[in-house]
């Protein structure tokens, strides 16, 4: 089963049922080599939607030891075209990973 790295809002119950229909089982993880970033939110829309006004992100950080945790979620082949279609709104694409536990994961990154 693929696994699928959250830094971000699909660790939230509410977004996991919204976009797959269930509670996903997950473990706490990391990305090595990362740094927390944020992205504008330029739709008045979106902003008014998520009541917030900047998208989590990640960038690939200078400092090799800097980490951004998160949760490795188990998925699907079609969960992660459902999580494509959710992230594709916000520009957001997936990218492959290797995370801190050694293991391959799908990440997804905004792509401006």
């Amino acid at each position: 089963m693929p696994l699928l790295f959250s830094y971000g809002t699909l660790q939230f119950e509410e977004i996991q049922l919204a976009t797959f229909g269930r509670r996903l089982e997950g473990r706490k993880d990391a990305l090595v080599g990362y740094e927390p970033s944020l992205v504008a939110i330029p739709d008045p829309a979106i902003v008014a939607r998520l009541n917030k006004t900047h998208h989590d992100n990640v960038t690939t950080s200078a400092d090799g030891n800097r980490r951004v945790e998160g949760t490795a979620f188990e998925v699907t082949e079609a969960e992660l075209v459902q999580a494509d279609n959710y992230e594709a709104e916000f520009s957001y694409a997936r990218v492959i990973v290797t995370l801190a536990s050694g293991l391959e994961s799908w990440l997804y990154v905004h792509q401006p």
